[in-house]
């Protein structure tokens, strides 16, 4: 039996390219303008200051739990057009065995943007 593999390779340099930041969100509301449900997002990354974000979250997540919470973000992908709404960085996640998505954040207390590594 083979294991299943990644689709495509790249080099650590292309991993490095990537820049993946630690923020707080500060505010978090609905966005039903959105084609999927949605949240705007506004996440405070420190000297980078504070970016915007359209997150696919609204299974797991309520804004007003969300406030105050620490997230990862890719903050180097050029920004998106969301139904009218600059999505500046990039949340990250994973799937949950139903397709919901959990937020990826630090285990313990890291300063707003925080590099990881």
């Amino acid at each position: 039996m083979q294991l299943p593999q990644a689709p495509d390779n790249v080099s650590v340099d292309d991993f490095f390219r990537i820049d993946i930041r630690v923020g707080t969100v500060i505010r978090a509301e609905g966005f039903p303008e959105a084609k999927k449900p949605a949240y705007k997002l506004w996440i405070d990354f420190g000297e980078l200051g504070v970016r915007q974000s359209s997150a696919q979250i609204t299974e797991l997540y309520q804004p007003e739990e969300l406030v105050g919470r620490q997230v990862v973000a890719v903050v180097n992908f050029p920004p998106r057009k969301v139904a009218g709404f600059r999505s500046e960085v990039l949340v990250l996640g994973a799937a949950t065995q139903n397709g919901s998505i959990t937020l990826l954040a630090p285990d313990a207390y890291a300063p707003d943007g925080e590099r990881i590594h």
